[in-house]
C-alpha cells in the first residue's frame, strides 16, 4: 500500500530568489515533462499510445498512415468514431487557408476498423447534411402564424336579453 502511494506522489523542489507565479509554473511544466519522459521509458513497445496523438508518434509506430481533410465542424464527429473503433489519429490544422482546414492522419492495425469508422463517420455526416436541408421549425411556425393572422375571424355578438 505504501509503495502505491509513493508511486503516485511527486516531490518538486524549486530554488529561487523571488517566488513568483512564473517560477512555479515553469517548475510545474518541467516536472510534467519529466513525468512524461518516465512514462515513455516505462512503456514497452507493446504498450503503444492509442487514440489521439501527435503526427510524430503516429508515424513512428512504423505502419502506413492515411489522411483526410475535414472542416472544424466535423472534427468532433470523426474523433468520436475513431475512438469508438480503436483507430489511431493525429489532427493537424492548416493555418494558411482562411476557413481553417484540418488534416487528419489515421491508421489502425486492422483495415476493417478503418473501414467501419469511415462508414460510421460518413453516415453521421450525411445525417447532419440532411438536417441542414430541413427547413427551420421557427420558419414553419412563422408561416403558420401569418396564415392564421390572415384568416377572417367570426365576430361573436353578445346580446343580452332581458326576460321577465
Amino acid at each position: 500500500m505504501q509503495e502505491e502511494v509513493e508511486n503516485r506522489t511527486v516531490n518538486l523542489a524549486v530554488q529561487t530568489i523571488k517566488l513568483t507565479f512564473r517560477a512555479v509554473y515553469a517548475a510545474w511544466k518541467k516536472g510534467m515533462e519529466e513525468l512524461k519522459k518516465k512514462a515513455v521509458e516505462k512503456a514497452s513497445p507493446d504498450e503503444a499510445v492509442h487514440g489521439k496523438q501527435t503526427v510524430k508518434e503516429l508515424i513512428g509506430q512504423g505502419e502506413g498512415v492515411s489522411k483526410i481533410d475535414i472542416d472544424k465542424t466535423e472534427l468532433k464527429d470523426f474523433q468520436k468514431m475513431a475512438r469508438k473503433y480503436g483507430v489511431d489519429f493525429a489532427v493537424v490544422k492548416d493555418k494558411n487557408q482562411d476557413p481553417p482546414v484540418y488534416t487528419i492522419f489515421f491508421k489502425a492495425k486492422d483495415g476493417a476498423a478503418i473501414d467501419k469508422a469511415m462508414e460510421a463517420y460518413a453516415a453521421k455526416s450525411l445525417k447532419m447534411d440532411k438536417k441542414k436541408e430541413r427547413p427551420s421549425l421557427l420558419k414553419k411556425l412563422a408561416k403558420l402564424k401569418d396564415i392564421v393572422a390572415k384568416t377572417p375571424r367570426k365576430v361573436k355578438e353578445k346580446k343580452k336579453e332581458l326576460n321577465r
